[in-house]
């Protein structure tokens, strides 16, 4: 999770402009729009949220693993990104 009050923002301005997209894709779905638009609209959600993914994702990473770690803690921080990563790949 983001801590610093810059990535908090930065992280904040994703949802908050998902959450639009998630709103203009439920208002072309209640106006019959085609779908072919509505797929468009849905990739670029998909993108999105796989950016938000990967920002948050490397912001964990990077405080996981940036600083000094004893053999056992290291092990642990390994195991829980690998069921991460293996939960966001499926």
């Amino acid at each position: 999770m983001p801590h610093s009050p810059e990535e908090k923002k930065r992280v904040l301005g994703r949802v908050r402009r998902i959450r639009g997209q998630c709103e203009a894709l439920e208002r072309a779905l209640e106006d019959g729009a085609d779908c072919g638009p509505v797929m468009q609209q849905i990739a670029a959600i998909r993108g999105a949220i796989n950016g938000l993914m990967s920002d948050v994702m490397e912001t964990h990473i990077r405080e996981q693993f940036g600083g000094p770690m004893s053999g056992a803690k290291r092990a642990a921080s390994v195991a829980e990104m690998v069921s991460l990563v293996r939960s966001y790949l499926k």
